[in-house]
């Protein structure tokens, strides 16, 4: 049997987790990444040059960087964070490095494509659509004498914080050129892996750019979802397992499951996930992958254990 293309789709610190993994187990791999981030030092690049906003594909190539001095040492470099008070302050070296790319080179796909090459990077970034968007959540919760109205909350930023209960999310533009080689990779891969992730800002996100929501409905690849961990605070306040399965559907229906994976010491109704994961006709995987120090993080060598264990179609727990 031949090795399996993977893609992985996402971004932040739960695809960076994802995609560690994920080169450990398999050579042929892709991420693809959101790109509505308008915090930091990603949205005052965006604002000043009208760029993608770099940190989350940032962090997916660092991700992928190698084992080696090399790789170490690049992903310390495009890692770094100025610090101070002057004009360098918050930036990341590595989006300050991609936007200059961007800048001489006038395309995103090629300017990722040249810094993964300097990092020696085990796999390809791409992002999920060519032009910047921004998020726009409905939100419950908001007024103190009207907990059932919605509030439409604007932006990467304050979706991921809001205090309220989200509805729905929707893209500004509600219709974002795909980028044209994301949406090829979801129809050719083998296996396309969701999450883990903020859920609303960097998961559910791909399934609003059209052509891309297209592509995974359609493609022959096998899905995987990924759970969180815990609910995060803002966002998926209080969320159950079950209760981010929910919120998918909420926004994709249509989407077909193959397995899911969950982390066992974080289930507490596994009857409920297992319900809930068979009404979309997919498996339920529930495996040791959290940290140890009971930190709501994946531990990165379990997390590819498991994904070896199903990526190579080796039934699991």
């Amino acid at each position: 049997m031949s090795p399996p293309s993977v893609v992985a789709l996402g971004g932040g610190h739960g695809l960076h987790a994802s995609l560690s993994a994920l080169r450990h187990v398999v050579d042929d791999l892709t991420a693809i990444v959101t790109v509505a981030d308008n915090g930091g030092s990603s949205g005052r690049l965006r604002g000043e040059f009208g760029v993608l906003p770099p940190g989350d594909l940032r962090m997916a190539l660092a991700a992928l960087c190698g084992d080696d001095a090399w790789g170490r040492t690049w992903e310390h470099v495009v890692q770094h964070r100025f610090h101070g008070d002057g004009e360098l302050a918050g930036h990341v070296v590595g989006n300050l490095l991609l936007v200059g790319l961007w800048d001489l080179l006038g395309d995103p796909v090629e300017g990722l494509g040249w810094m993964a090459r300097l990092l020696g990077a085990r796999g390809r970034v791409l992002p999920m659509a060519l032009t910047p968007m921004d998020i726009h959540a409905e939100v419950r919760g908001l007024h103190p004498t009207d907990p059932h109205r919605l509030t439409t909350v604007r932006g990467q930023v304050d979706v991921a914080t809001t205090q309220g209960i989200i509805s729905s999310i929707r893209l500004e533009p509600a219709d974002p050129v795909a980028c044209p080689e994301a949406v090829a990779a979801v129809r050719e891969a083998d296996w396309v892996v969701l999450g883990p992730g903020s859920w609303y800002t960097s998961v559910i996100p791909h399934l609003m750019v059209p052509a891309l929501r297209e592509a995974l409905i359609t493609t022959s690849a096998r899905v995987l979802v990924n759970l969180n961990l815990t609910g995060q605070e803002g966002e998926t306040r209080g969320y159950a397992p079950e209760d981010h399965l929910a919120a998918l559907r909420d926004h994709a229906p249509d989407l077909v499951l193959d397995t899911v994976v969950a982390d066992r010491g974080t289930v507490t109704d596994r009857p409920v996930l297992e319900g809930a994961v068979a009404s979309w006709g997919a498996r339920l995987e529930v495996a040791d992958v959290a940290c140890a120090d009971g930190s709501p993080r994946h531990d990165v060598g379990k997390l590819a254990a498991a994904y070896r264990r199903l990526l190579g179609g080796v039934e699991g727990d």
